[in-house]
């Protein structure tokens, strides 16, 4: 029995070695490819991965060691809270915290500021308190002092001991840095301050953000939060701090799934390019290893044997992607940031780490896709029958069980009904595995539409061409493609998978970008906008401050606004309340409305009209007509949905309600933005130039509508920049797959070249007759490519994106964009199939078909 495995083992070496010697650019092509695959993959899950462990971490370190948090569902709650729930039983400490995002003047970003009480902070949240110089130690009690973190100091280009200029609305807060935090995460960006000093500079009197609890040894957390939120009542939220890492989950959730599962679009595409490979190795060994099963190799060890061809391409792959994807993401983390342009994690400069678990699944991920390339070649050469297979000329009966339709139409069903499954999770995964399932299928159906196509094509060509004569190219061309549709399904299997992603994605990110462009159009209705720079949570724009724009010369109408957080579900992110001037009659002028609106007449006195976003009715269920309550100004108020609008901003939800509405519920005057329309004959610029002038006029951010669109699509360009990597990874795949599938092809073809070379065809034809067969199926892929493409782009636009995102879009194909692409595959292709083939017809013809019986 050691003798035997021995043997085998040997066997197992020479038929490896030869292989590798015989072919090893295929081989390095499926290595190459599957790299390519799961480095991306790995590439994007450790970013991902990195930046979500780190601000989840920067948002955990803000809440230090509660083991509950008192928030409102609006953003501040009454301090008069604060010593009842310092005082109450089983309570050990209380820390009151202020909160708030601070403007700061020429800067696109707020800075977060902590307002602490240091003496019961140091007990919760030790690492967030100020580091005084030990010269004025009650530096940390001082009204203006500020105390900010290494990259804080770096971003406000300040130090200890300087000076450092914040924003309240449109007034200037001087402070003094007095030192440092204890302990702040690297990239973030807080200052820290008294919380009475916050209070009293950023006009937040009486106000609090939250209120950090310890309890006493003994308590149970959940009965005491059960409690005390029965006792406070609906409109303040009592939860657990881990409710936070939940929160900043499910906001980037979407992003992070979505961004994985493109990164192994390439991966997926890859494993059509191994089993192409493959089976086209397969068959063309198919003598070789008949030889083998006549000489006594069994069926299993054969089955082994092409298994452990494909694990070990698997293999080296697999590990040449994580060293790629590794650097890869390093790189992009030093120089790129770390949110691959979603915005989801700002503020964070998160390092790469090796994480096994994700590095293990990956490798399996490498290693099954090659196997699961090999898998059906490997069968179908251990049930090859011996006596036949030593033949030439039954490659194809090889292939014949490809043309079975049923498994590819089963493919295509159960696709098509995944279409109408719901998400899991707030994840379109059913969205995903339906794109997966189409996209197998339609390749699967590829041999019996070949031969369909292929073979109708081939007679009529030899009706048209009875009177004037045939090319004989173009008939020989045709024959080979009708008579052998497996040989031909396999060569076209890359082509048609790679263009197919291509044209989903392609139609997906075009249909996205007009629409969020004729969004823009129909939102940005006024000539010019001002709002108070990054104003955060503080201050705004004052009533006097509102009638000196409007009173500004050139100035004919102006529109303000005032933006503002609620929270209707302690599980979920705050959702974004907007008051605004909205005409009740006719909403659609100001907001992209998706469906019917309520007349005025339809909603009572005592009913305040809302506008909710499409996030609103996916997330909460919001319907038009439906009456509820809101938590916005004093309990008791009734409102009523209004009418469902699109906003491609807050994938978490948003309100809109009248400014005056808003200003009679809550007693709140200011404006954070207001849209200004000019008069007749007035310039922008010199509009600008008045308000400029204005006392607060230095505080204030001017942009016009172009400036606002130009920004937001650099903005969309720069999210997407990954999904045009993966269209051009496709595009390269696809090559290679013709490149690897028509170099085997032909040199298994070596006995049908020589035969034509003794019965008059030229070199030159032989090589016109590949680049025809390659043109002809490059076509057909491409034709069977923009279908499934189609189809495909069809679920994501309206299914996937939907259930990811909350939002709709409008279908747009970008056809001069497919159609150049389509031309760059089909070039590409012929001339890949041309240069693939000038070995295999280099060789003479006697010795090309003297192996021939």
């Amino acid at each position: 029995m050691t003798a035997r495995v021995a043997a085998h083992r040997m066997l197992s070496r020479w038929l490896l070695g030869a292989q590798w010697r015989s072919h090893r650019g295929r081989a390095l092509v499926a290595i190459v490819t599957i790299a390519l695959g799961v480095g991306l993959g790995y590439a994007v899950q450790l970013i991902n991965s990195a930046a979500f462990n780190e601000f989840s971490a920067a948002a955990r370190s803000l809440s230090g060691q509660a083991d509950l948090q008192v928030r409102g569902v609006q953003p501040f709650i009454d301090e008069r809270l604060y010593p009842m729930l310092a005082m109450r039983a089983g309570v050990a400490v209380a820390s009151p915290v202020l909160e708030v995002d601070v403007a700061v003047p020429k800067q696109t970003a707020p800075l977060k500021v902590l307002g602490i009480d240091v003496f019961r902070a140091k007990r919760i949240a030790p690492d967030l308190t100020g580091v005084p110089s030990p010269q004025a130690p009650l530096d940390v009690l001082s009204d203006d002092a500020i105390f900010l973190s290494p990259a804080a100091q770096q971003w406000l280009h300040t130090g200890v001991g300087l000076k450092v200029e914040l924003q309240n609305g449109t007034s200037p807060v001087p402070l003094r840095v007095a030192g440092g935090v204890v302990r702040a995460l690297p990239g973030q960006r807080i200052g820290v301050m008294d919380i009475a000093a916050v209070q009293s500079r950023f006009g937040m009197q009486g106000r609090l953000t939250r209120i950090d609890l310890q309890l006493a040894r003994g308590v149970d957390r959940e009965a005491f939060r059960l409690a005390l939120q029965d006792e406070l009542g609906a409109r303040i939220v009592v939860a657990e701090t881990r409710d936070i890492e939940s929160r900043t989950d499910r906001l980037s959730r979407a992003y992070r799934i979505n961004m994985n599962v493109l990164a192994l679009v390439a991966l997926f595409t890859g494993a059509f390019l191994v089993f192409s490979t493959q089976a086209a190795g397969v068959v063309r060994r198919r003598a070789q290893f008949a030889m083998l099963r006549v000489l006594g190799m069994t069926r299993g060890h054969l089955v082994r044997q092409i298994l452990f061809e494909g694990a070990l391409l698997g293999v080296a792959g697999a590990v040449l992607g994580i060293a790629l994807g590794f650097a890869v993401a390093a790189i992009a983390l030093r120089f790129f940031g770390s949110d691959l342009g979603g915005g989801y994690f700002p503020g964070v400069q998160p390092r790469v780490r090796f994480e096994p678990i994700s590095t293990a699944v990956f490798l399996a991920l490498g290693i099954g896709v090659a196997l699961a390339g090999t898998l059906v070649p490997a069968f179908e050469a251990a049930r090859a029958r011996p006596a036949p297979a030593l033949k030439a000329g039954s490659e194809e009966a090889a292939l014949s069980p490809l043309s079975t339709p049923w498994p590819a139409l089963l493919c295509l069903a159960v696709g098509a009904a995944l279409t109408q499954s719901p998400p899991i999770d707030d994840a379109p995964f059913a969205g995903y595995a339906s794109v997966a399932l189409l996209l197998i299928g339609g390749i699967a159906l590829m041999p019996r539409l070949t031969a369909i196509m292929f073979g109708a094509a081939s007679a009529s060509y030899a009706w048209l061409r009875r009177e004037r004569g045939r090319s004989a190219v173009a008939t020989l061309a045709l024959a080979r493609l009708a008579n052998a549709p497996g040989q031909a399904s396999i060569a076209m299997g890359g082509v048609l998978s790679s263009f197919t992603l291509i044209v989903a994605m392609a139609i997906m990110v075009a249909s996205f970008r007009l629409s969020v462009e004729n969004w823009l159009e129909h939102l940005l209705s006024a000539d010019v906008y001002a709002r108070v720079a990054a104003s955060g949570d503080t201050g705004g724009l004052t009533p006097d401050q509102q009638a000196r724009i409007v009173a500004t010369k050139g100035v004919a109408h102006a529109a303000f606004s005032r933006a503002s957080q609620v929270t209707l579900d302690a599980s979920k992110p705050p959702v974004a309340l907007i008051a605004r001037e909205i005409d009740g009659a006719d909403p659609g002028a100001m907001l992209q409305m998706t469906g019917a609106t309520l007349p005025p007449e339809a909603w009572s006195a005592d009913e305040t009209p809302v506008w909710a976003s499409e996030a609103m009715a996916d997330l909460y269920g919001y319907r038009t007509g439906q009456r509820l309550t809101l938590p916005i100004g004093g309990a008791g108020e009734h409102f009523v949905v209004a009418g469902i609008w699109r906003d491609y901003v807050r994938q978490t939800g948003a309100l809109q309600i009248r400014l005056s509405d808003y200003r009679r519920l809550t007693g709140d005057m200011g404006a954070t933005d207001a849209a200004i329309t000019l008069r007749a004959g007035v310039s922008a610029g010199q509009v600008i130039a008045a308000l400029k002038k204005l006392p607060f006029g230095d505080a204030l951010e001017f942009s016009q509508p172009g400036d606002i669109r130009a920004r937001t699509l650099t903005i969309f360009d720069r999210s997407f920049a990954v999904t045009y990597l993966l269209e051009a990874v496709a595009i390269v795949i696809g090559l290679f797959g013709v490149a690897a599938t028509f170099s085997v092809q032909t040199l298994a073809r070596s006995r049908e070249f020589g035969m034509l070379r003794h019965v008059g065809v030229t070199k030159k034809q032989i090589l016109a007759l590949l680049a025809s067969e390659g043109g002809l199926l490059t076509m057909l892929g491409i034709a069977m490519g923009c279908v499934l493409g189609f189809a495909i782009s069809l679920i994501l636009v309206f299914i996937v994106n939907p259930q990811s995102f909350h939002w709709t879009m409008s279908l747009h194909i970008p056809w001069t964009l497919l159609l150049v692409i389509g031309c760059v595959m089909l070039v590409s292709s012929c001339t890949t199939a041309v240069l693939a083939g000038r070995r295999a017809v280099s060789v003479d013809a006697v010795r090309a078909v003297r192996e021939d019986w």
